[in-house]
């Protein structure tokens, strides 16, 4: 009887356990003409708000596709938004995510020590039918400003 209750468990803790791990498949990759467009839209957004970012759009296994700044953007910008497409393509999941676990005090140091985590708004996963086909990271302003201009980027 217990090794019938312990099988049990261990299937309903499996079961549960690939049910919460579901992300999306990956897809073809962004290539560098899409990669350009949600750059300029990304650009748009920011000009419009006289924000100085830069951009990066990375392909589904978080490669450089394409990389752009604005003038007077901070130094520090550059790595971190391409750090925020990588996070986005190969996590499959907006870097938000990562600052919300970590803010609400719910990150152990497993989380902490992921490779590659930025904990900040302004990356998202570029999502094509339903598949991850790349990443767009954005810094300079905010981590709200930068998520902002990433989603335009993206048309939503």
């Amino acid at each position: 009887m217990k090794r019938i209750l312990l099988a049990a468990t261990l299937v309903a803790f499996a079961t549960g356990a690939s049910a919460q791990d579901k992300r999306p498949d990956y897809g073809t990759a962004v290539d560098a003409a899409g990669a350009k467009k949600i750059a300029a839209a990304v650009l748009a957004e920011c000009a419009k708000n006289q924000w100085n970012v830069a951009v990066a759009v990375v392909d589904n296994h978080g490669f450089l596709v394409y990389f752009e700044r604005m003038n007077n953007t901070q130094t520090a910008s550059m790595d971190i938004a391409v750090g925020k497409a990588k996070a986005a393509a190969t996590y499959r999941r907006p870097t938000r995510v990562f600052a919300d676990v970590i803010g609400k005090g719910g990150a152990g140091p497993a989380v902490l020590s992921l490779p590659g985590i930025f904990a900040s708004p302004g990356g998202l996963p570029i999502m094509v039918g339903g598949n991850v086909v790349g990443g767009v990271g954005v810094s300079g302003v905010t981590g709200d400003q930068d998520e902002q201009c990433a989603k335009a980027g993206l048309g939503s």
